[in-house]
């Protein structure tokens, strides 16, 4: 790491909110307290100046925000640091062993075969779904009137339209909310970390909190089951989804084809991952937006001399960068995936430090995103910073990993996300609500908690 030149400092006022990250050392109860309110709150503030952190509670554990030993971790050695088996323990109940949870051949095979159901095209073809969304999320911002809004609750809603709309496109049966409302219902028994996580005890052990969450499961893998079957019984829709795409999917190498227990984790692992983060990072785009009302004029700008008064389409999308650079802006500030775990299998050597098989491998995202070597000014919103890619070290900047693993949505995610944000910013300016700033809090992701709320004027 080469330290940077130190800028101007930001006013406090000026910045957007941020986590308090630990100064002092916890014990293993105050780092369970700690983590169980906000995952963060266990990163210590030293992890935005040094390239490692490193200590024990009850496991020994590394916290690597070098951007070289990074790559190392998850380019050059991925086979040598699978995910941890926190993760595991907290996923695999509800997506089994899908591409998020898999490793190995197990993996590749699904990656391979799923691989297609993302290619550019099939992106591009999606993207109506989108820009109706994003259409009927401002007249349904426009139609609440004067007064605060909650901008989270409304990105989660239009997301979720979307994803539910390109993967099940032709069940106008299905229960879009029973399958919502059983996903949250999961996530919040779940999500949160165990004191037989932190001690490292074994998976077979049941975690407390996590026994209470069958009748959400039971649902949420009965509905996407019914769906897939349905589609089966009557053939693809007239516009290939999702769901008809990844029916059709073969592993090239293998000729594998997945299985109606693959295809359902699967499902859910793109439902689950495919609306929660593209409305975070909408929603705190949108926050962000408010905070900076120079930026925000600027992008709205752009916004309308492209759109006028329609909502935004694909082919939109090489004419807006300054939208673009906002939401770039806001996966470093507010990375939904912030923290990230691995397990070392084989003894090796970080930043010249020794691993050992067993140890936890921890890139905590979000203070890679902050930290003073890598960026200027690391806790200020300026979209400005993206304006040369080429100038970022590709493992300083992370919101969708990297390596064999990078998300495989992620290019649908930002095509998606530029969409709906070009559009709401045409219609309006959004202003802030000082008495109700949100609070980053990451259980699973890194949610703005009490919600976004703004004031949405409709722009003459």
């Amino acid at each position: 790491m080469t330290a940077l030149p130190s800028p101007p400092p930001d006013s406090a006022a000026e910045l957007p909110v941020r986590v308090p990250l630990v100064t002092q050392p916890k014990s293993i109860l105050g780092s369970l307290r700690a983590a169980r309110r906000n995952v963060l709150s266990i990163i210590p503030e030293i992890a935005t100046r040094q390239p490692m952190v490193s200590g024990q509670t009850g496991i020994r554990w590394h916290m690597v925000m070098d951007p070289g030993a990074i790559r190392h971790v998850l380019l050059e050695h991925l086979e040598d640091y699978p995910k941890s088996q926190v993760t595991k323990s907290l996923l695999r109940p509800a997506i089994g062993d899908s591409l998020f949870i898999a490793e190995g051949a197990h993996w590749r095979w699904q990656r391979r075969a799923a691989a297609p159901v993302f290619s550019p095209r099939n992106i591009a073809n999606l993207a109506p779904v989108m820009t109706a969304a994003a259409a009927r999320t401002a007249d349904r911002i426009a139609a609440a009137g004067p007064g605060p809004v909650d901008m989270a609750a409304e990105m989660v809603r239009a997301t979720f339209d979307v994803i539910s709309s390109v993967t099940f496109s032709g069940d106008g049966g299905f229960d879009r909310a029973a399958l919502h409302r059983a996903i949250d219902g999961y996530i919040d028994a779940t999500a949160r970390v165990s004191l037989f996580d932190i001690l490292g005890l074994p998976d077979w052990i049941p975690r407390p909190g996590r026994v209470f969450a069958g009748p959400a499961l039971k649902q949420m893998k009965a509905t996407a089951d019914s769906a897939i079957e349905d589609r089966r019984a009557h053939g693809p829709s007239a516009v290939p989804d999702l769901l008809d795409l990844l029916l059709a999917g073969v592993d090239p190498e293998t000729r594998r084809q997945m299985n109606t227990a693959e295809l359902r984790d699967n499902l859910l692992t793109f439902i689950v991952a495919g609306h929660e983060t593209t409305a975070l990072a909408l929603a705190w785009s949108l926050y962000l937006c408010a905070s900076a009302p120079h930026e925000q004029d600027r992008a709205a700008e752009e916004a309308r001399a492209q759109l006028g008064d329609r909502a935004a389409t694909a082919a939109d999308i090489e004419h807006l960068p300054l939208t673009r650079r906002i939401i770039d802006e806001a996966l470093r500030l507010y990375p939904p995936a912030a923290f990230v775990s691995r397990t070392a299998l084989r003894a090796d050597r970080l930043c010249d430090r020794e691993i050992r098989p067993g140890d936890t491998v921890m890139l905590p995202i979000y203070a890679l995103h902050r930290h003073q070597m890598l960026w200027e000014a690391p806790d200020a919103f300026r979209p400005g910073r993206f304006a040369d890619r080429k100038a970022i070290d590709r493992y300083a900047y992370l919101p969708f990993g990297d390596g064999p693993r990078i998300c495989i949505g992620a290019s649908f995610a930002l095509q998606e996300a530029v969409i709906i944000l070009a559009t709401l910013l045409a219609r309006f300016r959004f202003q802030s609500v000082p008495e109700r700033a949100p609070e980053p809090v990451m259980i699973l992701t890194l949610r703005p908690q009490g919600g976004v709320w703004l004031n949405a004027t409709p722009r003459s």
